[in-house]
């Protein structure tokens, strides 16, 4: 049994541990990763890819179905062939995971495959293929990420309630589909199941859905998703759950306290997450907080030499947000092991844009209006629709909105928020501005290429200051 050492391991190969070997050996680390099942995560084999591809395959059912709007015949009738559906998704995390595996022969990263488990701040075991092997190491990165919450009193059984994981690969198609959250997950597999054909019912505890959001983009999503066929069900719980052969009973409480039974043939459970930080030999060695590893802002833990980063780590829960956790703390370790040249700077949250890829789209990032008025600023805010948007109208998406939010006194751009067609390939440019610390000046006075629907970006920053041009 060799003993091996290594200048850094990181424990778990997401999007936040692939990225940060990436960057470990960039700068000349003899760096290791350790993964227990498939490489690139639970991002690229089982989330935020995967899920693209099945919402992709729907959006194309959805304009076929609408074909005719666009003076265009489809012959016969549409049909959804599910299981060709999650064949392509499955491809797609194939090609990736195959991706991942090319880059680190490409970057030299040993791999060792197995279950990890830290022995202290920087050694730990594999059990895996090859019997149990000791590794050692000057820095260790924890990137070990999350799994799905289970509801208390209905645990997801892969047949009837089912996680994200089986709502991916699923054995049947539902027809009638009890959806328990409405976060990103929650509410992009409702819109993927609704337009597969499922009966959709979305049940959020709070008083809106996507309830992070802007209060206005709740209201256009719920609104939309409504007249797509949904029921929505906001202020409400699901009290209980019975599964059967034949599918599930929820005793469902609506937001005027009354109590009702409902008939589904599955659940898709998406109320939250749970950290993988249990049983890997953290407990003398971090400070937790629910689970979650509690880290400075470079990813240092409280153990000298032990990092963390990701899912495993405070919010927000994003797969970006996790790489750029990954490269931070690559830098900081190289930094300390006398590589010379590097600034890491600790991460900004509120310049981490969020994306659901619901149909219609949503994408945010910065203060909602009504978080920007509790944090004490006076507010200029303003709102174009995309009905006002030459380019919009032309793709026959002319719903939709962008809504920016300014400091009235600094101009500082606060936050914009955006749910409409394409907006999740949008919000990189305020990203942009608002890294650069951006004030509405710079943002009027940037020329926006017509005809795009990026022209509402524009529209909305003009009318937070009374003078959008085209409503």
């Amino acid at each position: 049994m060799a003993d091996t050492q290594y200048d850094v391991i990181v424990l778990g190969s997401g999007p936040g541990g692939y990225v940060a070997a990436i960057r470990c050996a960039q700068l000349g680390l003899k760096t290791a990763i350790v993964e227990r099942e498939l490489l690139g995560g639970i991002c690229l084999n089982w989330g935020c890819i995967p899920t693209k591809a099945l919402l992709r395959s729907a959006e194309i059912k959805h304009f076929m179905e609408h074909a005719g709007d666009y003076g265009l015949k489809v012959a016969g009738k549409i049909e959804a062939d599910l299981e060709a559906v999650v064949k392509r998704s499955r491809g797609v995390a194939k090609q990736l995971n195959q991706g991942v595996t090319h880059l680190m022969k490409k970057n030299k990263i040993a791999v060792h495959m197995g279950e990890g488990a830290l022995t202290g701040p920087t050694s730990l075991t594999v059990k895996g293929e090859k019997g149990e092997e000791k590794l050692t190491a000057k820095h260790v990165i924890v990137a070990t990420g999350a799994r799905a919450r289970d509801l208390p009193f209905a645990k997801a059984d892969g047949k009837r309630v089912w996680t994200y994981r089986t709502a991916m690969t699923p054995p049947e198609m539902p027809k009638k589909l009890l959806v328990i959250g409405s976060g990103a997950i929650g509410i992009e597999f409702a819109s993927f199941y609704n337009d597969m054909g499922a009966d959709v019912t979305v049940v959020e505890m709070l008083d809106r859905i996507v309830p992070v959001e802007d209060k206005d983009v709740s209201a256009f999503l719920e609104k939309n998703l409504t007249k797509q066929g949904m029921t929505i069900m906001t202020d409400a719980g699901v009290e209980d759950l019975k599964v059967s052969d034949k599918g599930v009973t929820a005793k469902i409480k609506d937001a005027k306290g009354k109590v009702g039974e409902t008939e589904f043939s599955h659940c898709i459970v998406a109320i939250g997450i749970l950290p993988n930080t249990e049983g890997i030999g953290l407990d003398k060695l971090v400070e937790m907080d629910r689970g979650f590893i509690q880290i400075d802002g470079m990813g240092r833990t409280r153990s000298k030499g032990l990092w963390a980063i990701g899912d495993c780590t405070p919010g927000p829960w994003l797969a970006h947000k996790a790489s750029h956790e990954g490269v931070t703390a690559a830098e900081a370790i190289a930094t300390e092991l006398g590589v010379k040249g590097l600034h890491p700077h600790a991460l900004d949250r509120a310049n981490i844009p969020g994306c659901t890829y619901c149909h219609p789209q949503i994408a945010s990032v910065g203060l909602t209006e009504e978080k920007a008025k509790e944090a004490g600023h006076e507010v200029k805010a303003g709102t174009f629709p995309f009905i006002g948007n030459g380019k919009a109208i032309a793709l026959g998406e002319a719903e939709g909105f962008c809504k920016t939010v300014f400091d009235a006194k600094t101009g500082e751009l606060l936050g914009a928020h955006m749910v409409g067609a394409e907006v999740t390939e949008m919000i990189q440019g305020f990203v942009v501005g608002k890294t650069l610390e951006t004030t509405e000046a710079e943002l009027m006075q940037t020329v926006f290429p017509h005809p795009t629907i990026s022209e509402s970006m524009h529209e909305s920053v003009l009318a937070s200051y009374g003078r959008a041009l085209h409503i």
